[in-house]
């Protein structure tokens, strides 16, 4: 899986998830979250900054606790990216959104990636009209719920743009083994 103290991932992330309980169990829950922590992951998350950057695997044992939290198994990963893509596309990354044109969303997909991972890349392939592939390569480290969060996060993020029935698809995913994650997005 690589050394994820490596490899960070922006604040922002973390924020979501601490947001998304605090959404919905209070302030304290999101005590309850940070009291699974170890002390020096609770001095890490004491003032997150939104652009800083944070060690992968904080975010990776920050989601253990919210997981433990929220007793929603993995479904809380899909509604964690749901929340971080409505809290950034209509906040600091309004600017990305397409209004009536998810490709022009996705095909902004590798500096999208940029933002909130500083290794690795995600590309973006159009397969239709309503269509779009993305992939991402180069990820030294890789979790399930980081993949459930991308999942959701462009799920919201299509349907920002007006999309429809939106579906996206995680077909091939590191985690199971596979080269790379390959995600099939999908409106009406």
């Amino acid at each position: 899986m690589g050394n994820p103290t490596a490899v960070k991932v922006k604040g922002g992330a973390l924020l979501s998830r601490l947001a998304f309980v605090r959404e919905n169990r209070g302030e304290e829950g999101v005590q309850r979250v940070l009291a699974r922590l170890s002390d020096e992951d609770r001095g890490a998350c004491a003032q997150i900054l939104t652009g800083g950057w944070y060690p992968f695997a904080l975010n990776e044992r920050l989601d253990q606790a919210v997981a433990a939290e929220m007793g929603m198994g993995e479904n809380v990963f899909l509604l964690i990216g749901e929340k971080s893509a409505l809290q950034n596309l209509n906040g600091p990354h309004k600017a990305l959104l397409s209004p009536g044109d998810p490709h022009g969303l996705l095909r902004r997909t590798p500096q999208i990636y940029q933002m909130y991972y500083d290794t690795g890349r995600r590309t973006y392939e159009a397969a239709s009209e309503k269509k779009a592939i993305l992939r991402t390569h180069d990820a030294p480290v890789f979790s399930r719920q980081d993949c459930l969060t991308v999942i959701g996060w462009h799920r919201k993020a299509i349907e920002l743009c007006g999309g429809k029935q939106v579906r996206v698809t995680e077909t091939k995913c590191r985690a199971n083994g596979a080269e790379h994650c390959e995600y099939v997005c999908e409106w009406s």
